[in-house]
Parts: structure tokens; sequence; C-alpha cells
């Protein structure tokens, strides 16, 4: 999966690959790339197995983006968690999907640490600092590891809230499917507002718009008010605007994402 969104990620060098409005942040595709394969190695020295499930509890596009992709680039299951979940709801799904991390933001950190102490996780790592976390900024600095090959077809990539358990092929099928209905290129500008929750769904959106070189703008909580200036100023050619599906201007709309995830038994 992550090899298939990054595959030609680093010769793209530092041409946008992501905006995140909310979180402030500006990543150009070497960095992206580069950020992730460095977490991973160092998910891998911090004791991440092959197939260990790490829940994703962020609450940005940008955090949700690297942190599902270090964790499959380490050869785990990355299981998004919606942030609005109270701290009992947030344990129980973590016991549910048995994971060991977790991976959050410092807005969202207390309840990640007081979800993990009512389950079996046994490390929260932050972007940035928080109490009782550990800085994923570190995980990069851990030096080189080994990561691992896996079988993309047999695999699971991502543990959405439903309850499935989606293949990387699985993930990279949702990619291409959402892709007839839009067909993304490196000249796309992708406005999304949809916002980080428990689903697969921004991830496989912005899957598919990286590893077509487009570029996302991530405005989750977008005023109406201000939607033309945006649309406007970021020269927007294809919208996913939230409690809708992902459209190109006089084209027609593609379905929403969960239709077209095929669901493991």
């Amino acid at each position: 999966m992550t090899c298939g969104v990054f595959a030609t990620a680093y010769e793209r060098g530092d041409r946008p690959a992501l905006i995140d409005l909310c979180a402030g942040l500006l990543y150009g595709y070497r960095r992206l790339v580069t950020e992730v394969t460095a977490a991973a190695s160092g998910l891998i020295r911090r004791g991440a197995r092959p197939g260990q499930v790490v829940g994703v509890h962020v609450d940005t596009v940008a955090a949700q983006t690297l942190a599902v992709h270090t964790v499959i680039a380490a050869g785990g299951a990355a299981a998004p968690l919606d942030p609005a979940l109270p701290v009992a709801r947030l344990a129980e799904r973590l016991s549910d999907c048995d994971a060991r991390m977790v991976i959050t933001t410092p807005r969202l950190a207390e309840s990640a640490v007081r979800a993990a102490d009512e389950s079996r996780v046994r490390q929260v790592i932050a972007f940035g600092d928080a109490l009782g976390t550990v800085d994923f900024a570190r995980l990069s600095r851990l030096g080189p590891a080994p990561l691992p090959s896996l079988d993309p077809a047999t695999r699971p990539a991502l543990l959405p809230a439903d309850g499935s358990a989606l293949t990387h092929h699985d993930l990279l099928r949702a990619m291409g499917d959402l892709d007839r209905g839009v067909a993304l290129t490196d000249a796309d500008v992708l406005l999304v507002t949809w916002p980080p929750e428990g689903s697969g769904d921004l991830v496989a959106l912005v899957g598919l718009a990286v590893s077509r070189g487009a570029l996302v703008v991530a405005a989750h909580g977008l005023a109406p008010a201000n939607l033309a200036g945006t649309l406007h100023d970021f020269g927007v050619t294809v919208t996913a605007l939230a409690g809708e599906g992902v459209e190109r201007p006089g084209r027609e709309r593609s379905p929403n994402m969960p239709t077209c995830y095929p669901h493991m038994p």
C-alpha cells in the first residue's frame, strides 16, 4: 500500500504534496516519504512487529497521513480512531482491535494516555510534546532498520471501526475505484474537508491523490463562507466536501468512499 502511494514521491522532490490548513503544515513529496520511511524504522526500533495493530487517534489530516503510512510501512495494521470518542469507548475500541501502540496529536494526548491505561496499549506516541507520550519526531532519530516485506494480498493494512480488515490490495483497489470517477492527475489540486475519523475513507482519498502526484489541501471544518475563497486561492480542481462525494466540476460525482470498500470476511 505505502509503496503504491509513494512510488514516485521521492523523485517529485519539493513539489507540494499536502497542505494542512488546520495544522498549519506544508509537506513536499520528498519530505513526506522521507519522514514516513524514517519513522517506520523508528517504530520497528521501538518494538513494533509485523501484523501489530497501532491505533491512530489524531485530529488533522497531516497527522493521519503520516501515522497511517508509518504503521503500514513498518508492517503493521493501522486502526483509525474517531477523535470524538470518549475515553471509555476509545479504550474499548483499542482493546477490541488488540492495539499495542497509539499515535496521537497533542490536543488528544490526554485522552489517548488515559485510554491506554485501560487497554493493552504499551506506548503512546504524539506529534509533539505531551505528558506520558513519546514524541513522533524521535522515531526518525533512532536509526535505520530493515522494513519488512509483506504479502499485500493477505496482510491487513487498515482496520476501520466497522470491524472490517482491509489488505494492502483492498486499499489500492478502493483508490482505483475512486479514480475512475475523477481521473486525478499531477496537475490537480484536491480540496478535502473530510475530518479524520474511524473509517478508511480519508486514507484512501489522500493516498489516491499522492499516488497521482496531485496536491491535497486539507481543510476540515472549513466554513461555507470561506469555501469560494479557498477554491480560488489554491486553484482547486477537485473537491471532496464533508457530507458529499468527490467531484470534479463538469463530471459525474464519484460515489462516497464506503461504497468502494471490499470487506474481508
